[in-house]
């Protein structure tokens, strides 16, 4: 297994902040802050489940053919090779946390299939 995570990283992204929080052998957590009117890029991984917690705001997600709200306190699990994404379509930031969980940890598991940003997309 590897975990190229530490705690302690973190970066910013054309839709808000990430920054890991605790990390061991199979698992990262992260605090995600997601900025308003913002989304992540519609993506999926090969290597990892995740677990999102909402801590702050409404979130418009993603997950598979569906679309989900959650609230502060609500949670969604995403599967392996899933595709899921998170939007914050108010005008206050979203926050959650997410609980990663597989065999390779890192960035380069992020397989984008769309994203507004114009970052580099992906065929599965």
């Amino acid at each position: 297994m590897a975990n190229n995570y530490h705690a302690g990283d973190k970066d910013t992204r054309p839709w808000g902040t990430w920054e890991v929080l605790a990390c061991g052998e199979n698992f990262c957590v992260k605090k995600i802050v997601v900025n308003p009117q913002s989304k992540l890029s519609l993506q999926l991984h090969h290597h990892r489940s995740e677990h999102w917690i909402i801590t702050k705001g409404t979130a418009t997600i993603t997950l598979g053919d569906s679309i989900l709200e959650k609230k502060p306190f609500e949670h969604v699990f995403i599967p392996i090779e899933t595709k899921h994404r998170i939007s914050n379509e108010s005008s206050s930031a979203v926050e959650f946390i997410e609980v990663q969980t597989g065999e390779k940890l890192d960035e380069n598991d992020i397989v984008r299939l769309e994203d507004i940003y114009n970052r580099v997309t992906q065929q599965k």
